[in-house]
């Protein structure tokens, strides 16, 4: 067996839902969705460097390096499918927050995926189809991160397709201001409470279809009117630290804020140009020194 005889490291970016209407929920439990996810230009380092068992430390004390954590998850799914029988030892720099609707585990198990299909050599490595079925095993949103740039999500997330040039060029670029207060919000609590309120949660599939295409087929409309999310309604009735800072952004900045996935995390737009210092102020004001502000771009 022939090894890397150097580490790599592999860029693990986070990600936007600038449209996520979810549809449904399936007789197996999932959820369906019609979604653009966008990765931006922040993100996480996986560093991988061939070692005698498989391991995992991360710059994060809060972040488990057990077998909960999707890195490890990923690694036995690599495993499963190649019978590989080497190992890695994965250092993770951490950056994207926990529970933020921002895809973070996700992102990382797949740049655990491409680190193992480059160190395990052609011998082992999957062809792009195998470690795309692979990552959907593991997560619904994992497979978008096999992807580059902006896509459209369906089904449970795993059929992927990537948006029109022209759609797709309103988008690459643009920067963003996110941040997040100092609590998540859990993905399958989010899930629950709109399924709690069904049918009237969801938009029905055509519906947002049609509402997809509205933007994508005209390109005239801005990034800024693709921007839905139907998770939206129930995450605000509980953490209302939530709709009450988009509001203020709104008033004092004439921001179009709104939430990314199943939050935490919220996005707006921001011109080139505009001065990101007192918009983060305000947040931090608002939500204390424990929120989480970034400037990205959309790649």
């Amino acid at each position: 067996m022939r090894l890397r005889l150097s580490p790599i490291s592999i860029f693990a970016p986070a990600k936007l839902n600038l449209f996520l209407a979810v549809t449904g929920r399936r007789p197996d439990g999932f959820h369906d969705l019609v979604s653009v996810a966008a990765p931006l230009d922040f993100g996480d380092t996986l560093h991988a460097t061939p070692a005698a068992s498989f391991s995992l430390t991360c710059t994060d004390p809060e972040v488990p390096c057990d077998a909960t954590n999707l890195v490890l998850k990923a690694v036995a799914a690599f495993v499963a499918a190649t019978r590989w029988d080497g190992a890695v030892a994965f250092a993770l720099e951490k950056r994207i927050p926990m529970g933020a609707g921002l895809g973070g585990g996700s992102s990382d198990a797949v740049a655990a995926l491409r680190a193992l299909n480059t160190v395990a050599g052609p011998r082992w490595a999957l062809p792009p189809d195998d470690l795309a079925a692979v990552a959907a095993s593991l997560g619904s949103d994992c497979p978008l991160f096999l992807q580059d740039g902006p896509v459209v999500m369906r089904g449970r997330g795993e059929r992927l397709s990537p948006l029109p040039p022209d759609a797709a060029s309103r988008l690459r670029g643009r920067r963003v201001l996110v941040f997040k207060p100092g609590f998540g919000i859990a993905t399958p609590w989010a899930y629950g409470r709109l399924a709690a309120v069904a049918p009237a949660g969801y938009l029905p599939a055509e519906a947002a279809e049609a509402q997809l295409a509205g933007w994508t087929d005209d390109p005239s409309r801005a990034a800024e009117t693709l921007l839905f999310n139907n998770m939206e309604p129930p995450a605000f009735t509980k953490f209302v630290a939530l709709p009450a800072l988009i509001e203020m952004l709104r008033a004092r900045f004439g921001l179009n804020a709104r939430m990314s996935g199943s939050g935490s995390a919220c996005f707006a737009f921001l011109a080139d140009g505009v001065d990101a210092v007192p918009i983060s102020a305000a947040i931090r004001e608002a939500w204390g020194e424990s929120a989480f502000v970034i400037q990205a771009r959309i790649t």
